[in-house]
């Protein structure tokens, strides 16, 4: 009883903490003290609650549980990691959103394709990956190939889509103005549809950036070697080690941060003329 009185005070407090800290939000330190705090507290209040309730660890590990389990296991889960996403889910991202780069190209290049390959790309994007894993997997092997198959299946429709409508995003009156000028197709794409497709091309960069570990970490379910987040984590929940399988867990929510945020500081440098960036940093 002590420990869910003493979660309640300390919910209470934070909670009028942030509160205050919150009008201070204008402040660039206060958006990140805010966040933090919060993610701080909760961390705290899981921690009172797994011991008080007396929580079995196969159930919900507390926070410490999961920390020791990564330090114990650190050599690990760098392997895992190695495995998953460097191999896996970052080859199926580049073969994935370069192929429906190019492809957009093609499609804005002809309007056969528009017509005719975009609606077959809509149904292969609603395949079911539980469906199309394992026989990737059969096709592809156990390595670290079939893994980046799956993702380049889960990103290429996503990037296609917003390359496609990001090269018609030029107004006709600017087209015009570059066939007044006497461009070709090749100067009109380099000079107006790429800028100012850039935006919608850094919009379904940062959405596959998600779909691409989780397709690489689904696909490890259906055949894998002994090194793999997915592989991990089925195999420890089969031994009932919730404290390793939540290890992973964070180090998957971890890269998949580190990854979004690099593609979107790439957007800020690249799209820095764009009104949504401007907007962002302005004071």
């Amino acid at each position: 009883m002590t420990f869910l009185v003493t979660a309640l005070i300390i919910w209470l407090l934070a909670w009028r903490l942030n509160a205050f800290l919150a009008i201070q939000a204008q402040q660039k330190l206060m958006g990140f003290v805010v966040p933090a705090l919060f993610g701080l507290t909760v961390l705290i209040i899981w921690e009172l609650l797994v011991i008080g309730l007396a929580v079995p660890g196969v159930i919900l590990p507390a926070p410490t549980a999961i920390v020791v389990a990564f330090s114990t296991n650190i050599h690990i889960l760098w392997d895992d990691l190695v495995q998953t996403f460097f191999k896996g889910a970052l080859a199926g991202y580049t073969i994935g959103c370069g192929s429906a780069f190019l492809t957009a190209i093609a499609i804005d290049r002809s309007t056969f394709l528009k017509r005719g390959l975009l609606p077959v790309g809509n149904f292969l994007a609603a395949l079911p990956i539980v469906g199309t894993a394992p026989i990737f997997v059969m096709w592809f092997g156990f390595g670290w190939q079939s893994k980046a198959a799956v993702v380049v299946a889960m990103v290429y429709f996503p990037m296609l889509v917003n390359m496609v409508q990001g090269l018609s995003a030029s107004e006709a009156m600017q087209r015009d103005l570059m066939k007044t000028y006497g461009a070709s197709y090749w100067q009109t794409m380099a000079k107006l549809k790429l800028p100012a497709a850039m935006p919608f091309a850094f919009n379904g960069l940062k959405i596959c950036t998600t779909l691409s570990l989780i397709g690489a970490i689904v696909a490890e379910f259906f055949g894998s070697p002994i090194l793999g987040m997915g592989f991990r984590i089925s195999t420890e929940v089969g031994r009932l080690a919730l404290d390793v399988v939540w290890a992973e867990i964070i180090v998957a929510a971890a890269i998949g941060t580190m990854f979004y945020g690099l593609v979107t500081g790439c957007e800020r440098g690249v799209t820095f003329w764009h009104p949504s960036i401007r907007g962002q940093s302005a004071p």
